[in-house]
């Protein structure tokens, strides 16, 4: 059993896959699904604090560069006009970040909320709080379409 939250842990980890992957795997396998939610959150944050104080630095430094170069800079500069776009509102765009993780699709989870919180240069306290709401959000998600498909 033991092994098998280790898997939870881990495929909570990969980008695209995260919680999301994980918790249907928790099912799948008959694993409480309580202490695989909690195992996966772990997972799917501790991510979290690498990605956002260090995104946007690999971003600079990288726009320099002859290969990547250009690629960077492009992400940068659409972070920086979806910032202008999003205006002073700054309540409203931890909303949107949290509906963004909590969103299970692939592509909106941890890992991207946190590089755009970076790149958008958005407070490291209350985008944390955000993506942990949204994470939490996509789990009780995931954990009801998973219970719902194995009662099928």
């Amino acid at each position: 059993m033991l092994k098998d939250y280790i898997i939870v842990f881990l495929l909570s980890l990969v980008p695209l896959i995260e919680l999301r992957g994980a918790i249907p795997y928790a099912v799948a396998n008959n694993l409480p699904l309580l202490n695989s939610y909690i195992v996966a959150i772990i997972g799917n944050m501790v991510p979290v604090p690498i990605i956002f104080f260090f995104a946007r630095k690999v971003l600079e430094w990288g726009s320099n560069k002859r290969l990547i170069g250009n690629f960077f800079k492009w992400c940068l500069k659409k972070g920086e006009r979806a910032g202008k776009k999003l205006g002073s509102d700054k309540n409203g765009l931890y909303v949107a970040l949290l509906l963004f993780v909590g969103i299970p699709i692939p592509g909106t989870g941890a890992w991207t909320g946190t590089l755009a919180a970076s790149i958008l240069d958005m407070d490291f306290k209350k985008s944390v709080l955000a993506i942990i709401s949204g994470v939490i959000l996509a789990g009780i998600i995931m954990g009801l379409i998973s219970v719902g498909i194995t009662i099928l």
